[in-house]
């Protein structure tokens, strides 16, 4: 790695843009493989849920409107083929289990559930963050995912697993019978279903945002798996010492 020498004083300094590995090859494949089984579910779901519109928003016998208008309905085309739903529901909610459960064995094979899991201090740096998205004060210091984004995404996979629970519980209320029971009844694992996927629904929405506002590095780092970092003042190493540099490399006399 290119270095230039500062006179008068014993460090190097980087003067070239350094490439840090920030996310493995499997949680990057695990990441886009779930992408796409996402939007099959959801979609298919949605044509389920057509079959039966009982769900809407409001307040006692205040109705608002119903999750979804017969023009959206129309619109999606989901007023029809409901068979073809049921199949395509089916068939991608095994594969969204298949590879839920090989991210759930790689972050704990890996330790990687160390980078995503809050801490007892993410609460108020998560606050932090927050205060930094709006401008009014500049960004805390954090590791490979904020405290915000660490707090967002355990809930998230909560909430996927809530997700599974409850479509095994819609699926064979019968002969998983104490499963239904778990969400208070066949409607209640219904309910609870259909809330969390439009959590999911308002999470990946959130996602897209943040990362169309991060700009072009973050999203490029989930597809290469590297983040660039541009060199600064802390980018620096001591001559006659080991120390850890930002690519994670001992550097030594």
């Amino acid at each position: 790695m290119p270095r230039a020498r500062n006179e008068g004083a014993d460090t190097w300094i980087h003067d070239e843009p350094v490439a840090r590995l920030k996310h493995r090859r499997a949680i990057r494949w695990l990441h886009w493989i779930n992408f796409p089984l996402l939007l099959v579910m959801i979609w298919s779901g949605l044509r389920i849920y057509w079959a039966e519109d009982v769900y809407a928003f409001g307040l006692g016998g205040w109705h608002w409107f119903s999750f979804f208008p017969d023009a959206v309905n129309e619109f999606l085309g989901l007023e029809r083929r409901l068979a073809r739903g049921l199949a395509f529901h089916l068939a991608f909610g095994w594969l969204f289990v298949i590879n839920g459960l090989a991210y759930t064995v790689y972050l704990i094979a890996s330790k990687e559930w160390r980078h995503i899991l809050p801490d007892r201090h993410s609460v108020k740096e998560a606050g932090n963050v927050v205060l930094h998205d709006l401008h009014l004060r500049e960004a805390p210091p954090q590791g490979r995912y904020n405290a915000a984004q660490r707090i967002s995404y355990t809930v998230v996979l909560v909430m996927a697993a809530v997700l599974v629970l409850t479509g095994f519980a819609i699926y064979k209320p019968t002969q998983l019978h104490p499963l239904p029971l778990l969400f208070g009844g066949y409607q209640g694992a219904r309910l609870i279903h259909f809330s969390m996927t439009i959590g999911i629904a308002l999470f990946l929405a959130v996602h897209l945002l943040q990362v169309l506002k991060s700009g072009w590095s973050n999203f490029s780092a989930m597809v290469t798996g590297y983040e660039i970092e541009e060199p600064d003042e802390l980018d620096r190493v001591t001559v006659g010492s080991t120390t850890e540099t930002p690519t994670g490399e001992g550097v030594g006399a």
